[in-house]
C-alpha cells in the first residue's frame, strides 16, 4: 500500500467510515499504474466520493465533506450517535440512489395497510417476509440488506431513502428467521405510505422499532401500520388460555392458530410476545416454528439480485453494490 493510499484511508477512517465500507467502495480498476498517475489518484477520489456520499473537491485536498449533511431524519438518536449521523446518511443515500437507478418504476401509489394486506392475501397465504419483499419490488421500491456498514459498529436498524417521489429500503438488521425482519420491513413501508419522508431525503431507524419506547409519534404510526399489514389490526388482540408457556408450547399453539387468525406463525408468536412481554420465549419459539434457520439477508438480497437491472448501473457501480450486498461473501 502506497503512502498516498494510507493517507486517504486514514482520512476516511477519521471521518467515521469502517474499513469494510472503504474496502467495498474501493474501485476494482485501481492498480499500481493508476496510483503512479495524478489523474488516476484524482479519479480514485472521485469514485470514492460518489460511492460514500462525499463532496469530491474537498476530498482531492484530503479533506472530508459530506454531501447530505444534517438532511436525513434519525429516529431513536442518542448522544453517542450524533457524530455518526452524516456518515450513515451519506453512505445510505448513495446506496439508495444506486438502487433506484437500477430499478424500473415510478412513484409508488399511497396505499393504506388494509388495502395492501388485501392485495397480498389474494396471492399469498399470509403477509410474510417473502410476500412483503415481492410487494415492495412490485411497487418499484427496491429492498436490500446491507452486508457492509459505513461504521465499525452496526448502528442502523433500517433506512428509507427518498429520491424524486421514489423510495429504497435498506435493512441493517439480520436474523435467522423471517418474522422479525418482516416486522422491520413492514414498519419501514409504513414510513413511506404514511408520508413520513415528505420533508426529508432519508429516514434512519437506529434501533429496533419493535422494542423502542421513546414516544415518537411517527414511530408509533409506523408500528400500527406494520401490525395492521401483518395481522389485519393495528392493535391485534392475541389471546391464549395458558398463563405460562415455554418455547415448544408456544410454537405448537401458533402453528395451530395461524390460519384462524390469518397471521404467519412467527409473526403471531411475536405479537403475543409484545402483549405479554415474553420476548425470550417467543424468540426461542421461532426455531420450533421454522424448519431450519437461514439468515434473512440471503432471501432479501437473493431476490434483489434477480430484480435489479445491473446493466443500468455499469460494471463499476454494479461491483460496488454487490460488495455492499455480499460483504465477506463477495
Amino acid at each position: 500500500m502506497t503512502a498516498d493510499e494510507k493517507t486517504l484511508i486514514r482520512k476516511l477512517r477519521d471521518a467515521g467510515f469502517s474499513r469494510a465500507a472503504i474496502r467495498a467502495a474501493w474501485p476494482s480498476w485501481w492498480t499500481e499504474e493508476a496510483d503512479a498517475s495524478p489523474s488516476g489518484r484524482a479519479e480514485l477520489r472521485f469514485a470514492l466520493a460518489r460511492r460514500l456520499g462525499l463532496e469530491p473537491k474537498p476530498l482531492l485536498g484530503e479533506r472530508i465533506e459530506f454531501v447530505w449533511n444534517d438532511e436525513a431524519r434519525f429516529k431513536h438518536l442518542s448522544a453517542e450517535d450524533e457524530g455518526q449521523r452524516t456518515a450513515l446518511a451519506s453512505f445510505g443515500m448513495s446506496i439508495g440512489r444506486l438502487l433506484l437507478r437500477a430499478t424500473p418504476g415510478t412513484a409508488a401509489p399511497v396505499t393504506d395497510a388494509e388495502q395492501l394486506r388485501d392485495a397480498i392475501l389474494r396471492r399469498s397465504r399470509f403477509v410474510d417476509l417473502h410476500a412483503l419483499i415481492g410487494t415492495c419490488w412490485a411497487l418499484g421500491m427496491p429492498v436490500i440488506h446491507l452486508r457492509v456498514f459505513p461504521l465499525e459498529a452496526k448502528s442502523m436498524h433500517a433506512m428509507v431513502v427518498a429520491v424524486e417521489g421514489r423510495y429504497a429500503i435498506l435493512l441493517g438488521r439480520d436474523a435467522s428467521y423471517p418474522a422479525p425482519i418482516a416486522f422491520t420491513l413492514a414498519h419501514e413501508l409504513g414510513h413511506v405510505m404514511l408520508g413520513h419522508l415528505a420533508d426529508a431525503p432519508a429516514l434512519v431507524d437506529l434501533k429496533d422499532p419493535a422494542l423502542a419506547r421513546d414516544g415518537d409519534a411517527q414511530e408509533d404510526e409506523a408500528d400500527r401500520f406494520a401490525l395492521a399489514l401483518l395481522t389485519g389490526s393495528p392493535e391485534p388482540d392475541i389471546r391464549t388460555n395458558l398463563d405460562r408457556f415455554n418455547a415448544p408450547t408456544l410454537a405448537s399453539a401458533v402453528l395451530a392458530a395461524a390460519d384462524e387468525y390469518g397471521v404467519e406463525p412467527g409473526s403471531l408468536a411475536l405479537c403475543l410476545a409484545y402483549q405479554r412481554r415474553a420476548w425470550p420465549v417467543a424468540m426461542s419459539a421461532l426455531r420450533f416454528i421454522y424448519n431450519q434457520p437461514m439468515p434473512a439477508w440471503r432471501e432479501v438480497n437473493g431476490i434483489a439480485e434477480g430484480e435489479l437491472d445491473w446493466d443500468a448501473l455499469g460494471d463499476e457501480a454494479g461491483h460496488y453494490l454487490r460488495n455492499v450486498m455480499l460483504g465477506d461473501d463477495a
